[in-house]
């Protein structure tokens, strides 16, 4: 969910979107811990029709150097199953320019879609 928020999901179908077989359910759950944790802020949107996005906050963004390390050790040290794919995108040097774009973005008060 983290690497989903790092890469500019921000509204629910997104994130549920970048991460295969969760459930609403628990899409939901995970993401209320992480917002009672700190790392995750959740907006409504007064527009019309009103909706709901997930940012993470300024401890979520100190996080992306850890998620990077856990990636970078699980591409080293656990092999991908029989018929899956190794999403690049998942590896650090991959999600690097994004999740800078989208620091930079936040910073200067923008949102990166």
């Amino acid at each position: 969910m983290l690497r989903a928020l790092f890469t500019g999901s921000h509204r629910f179908a997104d994130i549920r979107a970048a991460i295969p077989g969760v459930s609403d359910m628990m899409l939901t759950r995970r993401l209320r811990e992480l917002e009672d944790a700190g790392l995750v802020e959740r907006r409504v949107i007064a527009a019309s029709p009103v909706h709901v996005e997930y940012h993470l906050t300024q401890m979520g963004r100190e996080a992306g150097p850890v998620l990077d390390a856990v990636i970078a050790w699980s591409h080293k040290w656990i092999s991908v199953p029989d018929g899956a794919t190794d999403d690049a995108a998942s590896h650090p040097a991959a999600r690097e320019p994004a999740a800078q774009a989208h620091d930079n973005d936040h910073a200067a008060g923008r949102d990166a879609r």
